[in-house]
């Protein structure tokens, strides 16, 4: 299985040379992917360390149960580029979603004033 290539100068910053993509493959276990709903992101000075758990916050002891489904270690410099992906894909779906929900496009009609 392969992953859709992404294009590799934008994430080298390079805009010289020839045109380079990344192919990425991996098996049917991978593309899956894991649920996550928390994240905890810690640095120390050459790296950056994000760790994802499925926690359970139906539980209402002092301590809530998790486990964790992933940790990812990445240089500042990729994760500068991961928060600019992120932050540009997030505000894509956040207009996509307002879109959705504009009366002309089937969303909730606003309250009408009395």
């Amino acid at each position: 299985m392969s992953l859709t290539t992404w294009d590799a100068k934008r994430m080298a910053g390079d805009d010289q040379g020839p045109e380079r993509h990344i192919n990425i493959h991996f098996s049917p276990e991978i593309m899956a992917g894991v649920y996550a709903n928390f994240a905890n992101v810690s640095h120390s000075d050459y790296e950056f360390t994000i760790t994802f758990a499925r926690v359970d916050h139906e539980v209402e002891d002092d301590e809530i149960p998790g486990v964790v489904v992933s940790r990812v270690n990445l240089s500042p410099r990729f994760m500068r580029e991961l928060i600019d992906a992120m932050e540009d894909n997030y505000s894509k779906w956040r207009t996509r979603e307002g879109i959705k929900n504009l009366p002309e496009f089937g969303g909730e009609q606003p309250p009408q004033p009395q």
